[in-house]
């Protein structure tokens, strides 16, 4: 008994040391306070919201460290209430992703059946939270294959598609939000294979359309859910692309949204700078190491 004693004080003091020594990579700054803040904040402010995005790097440990240990706070404290929502899925894999949180399917028939990003490994703890709490996730991606398809043939190109294929996709034709957002991924793209075409544009477009009629049909189908979504911190910044589609889609519903990423004044970050990104922003060590 003492051994078994020792051992679970052992984890329960590695655990600890993990989580203190992580704390010192990341820094939260609430923008409408303008005030540095903690994660308990911000799970305390999703009381008054519907959906929060996590606007990630997809290469930062931190990042990803903090998108689990919220995730997991959003549960603690909203319980069944809370959905995970992943950018990381895509919309065709929603029933192989089902019956692997169901455990119908074991992991390794679940890597070979659903297209997995190559560093899954990142986003695993959650998928793996959600299996165990029984917590819905939402395969909120439009399979790439369409995606690329407008890259190469342009929108209209989705309208010869089958039925079966348009279940896959937010309904057509979809927005493809002129103004502030294009304007800042045309700057982005400025210079890079194909940038001149406007097919670039209309894919990254149905990316945004088709994460947010997925949460928007969730939330139809499910009163009184709180989404958590993960996604690329471009996708959601400014509450642009994806959160303004999801906007359209239901005006009164409540967004808030972290813009998460390294930056190289992490030491002692010009808070102002960042500001306009979103509701919260996070800072994190641009010298820890990256997954990938």
């Amino acid at each position: 008994m003492k051994k078994l004693y020792g051992i679970v004080l052992f984890v329960i003091a590695l655990s600890a040391f993990s989580q203190d020594s992580m704390d010192v990579h990341y820094k939260i700054y609430d923008t409408r306070t303008r005030q540095v803040t903690t994660i308990d904040k911000i799970v305390t402010d999703m009381a008054g919201a519907d959906v929060l995005f996590f606007g990630e790097d997809h290469n930062d440990s931190a990042g990803h460290y903090l998108e689990n240990r919220i995730f997991r706070a959003l549960h603690a404290r909203y319980g069944d209430q809370i959905v995970l929502s992943m950018e990381m899925f895509e919309t065709d894999n929603q029933l192989g992703l089902n019956e692997y949180l169901a455990g119908f399917i074991n992991e390794d028939r679940f890597a070979r059946d659903v297209r997995l990003w190559n560093n899954y490994k990142d986003y695993r703890p959650m998928v793996e939270y959600a299996k165990q709490n029984k917590i819905p996730v939402i395969a909120a991606n439009p399979p790439r294959r369409y995606v690329n398809l407008v890259t190469r043939r342009g929108m209209r190109a989705l309208d010869s598609l089958s039925k079966d294929a348009k279940r896959f996709l937010p309904p057509l034709p979809y927005d493809t939000l002129s103004g502030r957002y294009r304007e800042k991924f045309m700057d982005i793209m400025k210079g890079s294979p194909g940038s001149t075409s406007q097919n670039i544009y209309y894919s990254q477009s149905l990316w945004d359309a088709g994460m947010a009629y997925s949460i928007y049909n969730f939330l139809k189908e499910n009163k009184r859910k709180k989404v958590f979504h993960c996604v690329g911190g471009f996708h959601t910044e400014e509450k642009l692309g994806t959160a303004a589609q999801l906007q359209m889609r239901k005006k009164k519903l409540k967004i808030l949204n972290i813009a998460s990423f390294s930056d190289v004044s992490f030491n002692n970050p010009d808070w102002e700078k960042f500001s306009y990104r979103g509701d919260y922003i996070i800072i994190t060590n641009p010298d820890l190491k990256k997954t990938f």
